[in-house]
């Protein structure tokens, strides 16, 4: 646990989805967001459940301690691959473990997206945003690119047909240099691409103010850039993470309250 914070109301760059009420984040990764990919997990309070579509197609990691943790604790693995073994988080997000020993780097080898369309998705992500194509398989319809080599790979997968985002959420985020992000804006109001969240500074109290701007993809997979230098401040290891997130669990009885009332909470 990197960092965990809560929030009373929705975020105005939709942070947490289309949901108007308190919520928290949390991000977590192998190390500081300076230099390993991180997840942020959002949860809604009261929403008790999400239909997930077929837009996030998992995360694959390199960790031999993942796997064998895995099997200690009984936890359902199936393998996918030689020495690639597929897990489901509770949610129903797939994780892909591969049983190997952790890179001294980031262990997070690559995040894979569904798409209806392999090309025209590359010709987004790499003409207009950018990345390098570092492999490219017609065959399996399957594409991986990246901004660096050290780096956390992006990779797209076509599924077949429409992209379905269920009433999940999520967003893939990059940092980059302040001053980068009116061109970004500018380039997708030239080429006529979506821009969700136009410029917008983002206030977290007792933090930097960061500037993030917010992309859609052919499929409408959002991609957010945020400015680096205020990032940076925002992103800091917070040494009470664990705590806070053990302390907001315990006072969340809304389990409880929702049984006691013979309600089920709601499904998003």
């Amino acid at each position: 646990v990197l960092r965990h914070e809560e929030f009373e109301e929705g975020c105005k760059a939709s942070c947490n989805g289309p949901y108007g009420g308190k919520w928290s984040k949390t991000m977590v990764g192998y190390g500081p967001e300076d230099n390993h990919f991180v997840a942020e997990l959002t949860y809604n309070y009261g929403i008790g459940e999400y239909r997930l579509g077929n837009d996030f197609l998992g995360i694959t990691l390199v960790s031999s301690q993942a796997v064998s943790n895995a099997k200690k604790m009984g936890w359902p693995l199936k393998e996918v691959t030689a020495g690639i073994f597929e897990a489901e988080a509770p949610g129903g997000y797939k994780f892909y473990l591969e049983d190997k020993e952790q890179l001294k780097q980031d262990p997070v080898l690559k995040v894979t997206l569904g798409v209806s369309d392999l090309q025209k998705s590359v010709n987004y992500w790499s003409d207009l945003l950018g990345m390098k194509i570092y492999e490219k398989d017609e065959e399996k319809q399957r594409a991986l690119l990246g901004y660096a080599d050290n780096q956390c790979k992006l990779e797209l997968k076509t599924v077949g047909g429409a992209v379905d985002h269920g009433t999940a959420f999520g967003r893939i985020a990059f940092s980059c240099a302040k001053e980068e992000l009116p061109n970004i804006e500018a380039l997708m109001k030239k080429e006529n691409q979506k821009i969700l969240t136009p410029l917008v500074s983002l206030d977290t109290p007792g933090k930097a103010t960061v500037q993030v701007i917010i992309l859609a993809d052919p499929d409408g997979h959002e991609i957010c850039f945020v400015g680096d230098e205020a990032f940076r401040d925002l992103s800091k290891v917070d040494p009470n993470g664990d705590k806070l997130l053990d302390d907001a669990m315990a006072a969340d009885n809304s389990d409880k309250w929702f049984a006691a009332q013979k309600m089920k909470k709601a499904s998003a």
